[in-house]
């Protein structure tokens, strides 16, 4: 890319500490976890702002410069990861499951950015020195918590792809094969669980949210897909194309979701025109599949940036 002199705004990032002291913020008592507690997510949404806040604005930065080559912008994304680097961010205490979940999240978001702006020439050696160990700690402490949980319900869900995505961008960040491996096991975790009518059973699972999360679980699916086509693995031919038949029953109940309410229960909620946190995974699945509605879906959508994949999708 060629750099420019293009402006970049970068201002203050939040301070962030080493600690995530937060709880999920679903009724305690929907087995469905489908059910918002508007107190309980009122104090999830304070104690993750400071952490969210600074990941935004590093993928906000980072994708500034793909847009205009901007000097500024990368400088400003690479300060803005080494400053939390320094700062030991959520490298600390996680006080529960929802801290590890955010943690990941935010960890996969700031590997993507970074690889966005790593090749700019404008990183400096005491930047490298500081970011590629806070990388290959975050990528550990997630990797120790799943693999410690791996009899808990949540082992296996969508959560476990999202921290396969994590994984996968720090491994290419940080030049980790082991990291590479653990995400690649994520996304076979999940291509195993797809069923023959392309449902999902564990997104099944949540009531109302079922059609969210089988989206939800498809970005960092694909994401996964694409660090593997990237490093010599065809992680979308897999078990038949099994990616491809979750993304085409999950498209399909978008347009008609009469299955999942039936299977459910319950009505779906079902947004249109879906916005980027929903459909944003979609362009490199259609650049593969012929998927009926699904270039539909890709150009109503008002955008197809999707902040835990880092942002914009490559171009």
């Amino acid at each position: 890319m060629t750099l420019t002199d293009a402006a970049a705004s970068c201002p203050a990032l939040p301070a962030v500490g080493p600690d995530l002291i937060m709880d999920g913020f679903y009724r305690l008592d929907d087995p469905t976890h489908s059910i918002v507690d508007p107190v309980r997510m009122k104090a999830y949404t304070e104690a993750a702002k400071p952490a969210k806040s600074a990941a935004l604005q590093i993928v906000t930065e980072a994708d500034e410069y793909r847009d205009t080559g901007s000097r500024d912008a990368a400088r400003c994304t690479l300060g803005y990861i080494a400053s939390l680097a320094a700062q030991h961010a959520m490298t600390g205490r996680m006080s529960s499951a929802q801290s590890y979940y955010v943690q990941g999240w935010l960890a996969g978001a700031i590997a993507v950015a970074y690889l966005k702006v790593r090749d700019s020439g404008l990183q400096t050696s005491s930047q490298q020195q500081v970011i590629i160990p806070w990388l290959r700690t975050l990528g550990q402490a997630t990797r120790d918590w799943y693999d410690q949980a791996a009899q808990r319900k949540t082992q296996g869900n969508n959560h476990l792809y999202w921290a396969g995505m994590e994984l996968a961008a720090i491994a290419a960040a940080t030049n980790e094969p082991n990291d590479l491996e653990w995400a690649y096991a994520a996304y076979r975790n999940g291509i195993a669980q797809i069923q023959p009518d392309g449902t999902l059973p564990l997104e099944m699972a949540r009531g109302s949210k079922a059609l969210h999360y089988h989206l939800y679980a498809l970005a960092p699916l694909v994401m996964i897909g694409e660090f593997g086509q990237a490093n010599g693995t065809d992680l979308f031919a897999e078990r038949d194309g099994a990616l491809r038949k979750l993304a085409a029953a999950t498209i399909a109940q978008t347009q008609d979701p009469s299955l999942f309410q039936r299977r459910t229960g319950v009505a779906q909620e079902n947004a249109h025109p879906l916005s980027g946190d929903q459909i944003g995974w979609a362009p490199p699945v259609a650049a593969r599949f012929q998927l009926p509605g699904l270039t539909t879906l890709i150009a109503q959508a008002p955008s197809l940036r999707v902040f835990y994949l880092g942002g914009e999708p490559p171009r």
